[in-house]
């Protein structure tokens, strides 16, 4: 049975979002976690407090030691927060091209506070991109990537499809930032674009902690699993929305989901 799922990203203290997300959205779905950490963060639901870095040769050892062993199916890519990270990441993962990437370009935590370096921005670009088979970026991420402004839903399948110019295979484009009482994500290659879950209606709760984390780990579970492509972002669409709708209601800013919300509702 596949759905291994190798999680290469910072640790959020708070559990809402980053490696404890990833691993509870795996979980959820029944695939297996295993991780490798790049940063420690001291954050809540109000923001990010403090960041202490792992250091290079450790995240490689992590990475190593576990695809050597247990091997994956996938890798999952979330905070790599400067560009020497991201080089060394990128320069491990080359020595296992058969193992299919979904990369999470991880800018901002959800209080803004930064969580990629300015210097790294190129790095993600050049290295990272060409390397993923699925990038999953949200409007500002899309739009620092490209240089596009992104205001409907046109403009994202645009961004989307420029993305995949720069090395992914397919964009998962969230349109969770655009205006409007009805949202559409839309999975994107360079020649096409198909609308996922479409016309779903938005949410106006401020439980969405971890919302990119949970959809990127949740698709890479499905392809783990042997899902095509559209199937597994459909399903990891309405995973999310789940956790969202049973939000447990912590915290006193933006809450965490509900990541067991299909067997522990």
């Amino acid at each position: 049975m596949k759905g291994r799922v190798l999680i290469i990203a910072g640790s959020d203290s708070g559990g809402g979002a980053g490696i404890q997300a990833d691993i509870k959205a795996v979980t959820a779905l029944g695939g297996f976690a295993m991780t490798a950490l790049t940063a420690l963060t001291a954050q809540n639901t109000l923001g990010v407090h403090g960041i202490e870095e792992v250091s290079l040769d450790f995240i490689e050892q992590q990475i190593r030691v576990t695809l050597e062993d247990l091997g994956a199916d996938v890798i999952k890519t979330g905070m790599l927060h400067s560009a020497p990270v991201i080089e060394r990441v990128v320069k491990v993962l080359n020595d296992y091209p058969q193992i299919p990437l979904i990369a999470d370009p991880v800018m901002r935590a959800k209080g803004g506070a930064k969580l990629l370096q300015d210097a790294a921005q190129a790095a993600l670009s050049d290295l990272l991109l060409p390397r993923a088979y699925i990038l999953t970026p949200n409007v500002p991420e899309a739009e620092a990537l490209t240089g596009l402004r992104i205001q409907n839903a046109a403009e994202l399948q645009m961004a989307g499809q420029q993305l995949c110019l720069q090395g992914p295979r397919l964009t998962l484009m969230k349109g969770g930032h655009l205006p409007g009482a009805l949202m559409t994500d839309f999975l994107v290659s360079a020649q096409s674009a198909q609308p996922l879950v479409s016309g779903r209606s938005r949410s106006d709760s401020v439980h969405t902690h971890g919302t990119g984390c949970t959809l990127a780990s949740a698709l890479a579970t499905g392809i783990a699993q042997d899902m095509d492509a559209f199937s597994a972002a459909e399903r990891a669409v309405t995973y999310v929305a789940g956790a969202m709708a049973h939000a447990p209601g912590y915290g006193r800013g933006h809450g965490p989901l509900n990541h067991a919300w299909r067997t522990h509702p």
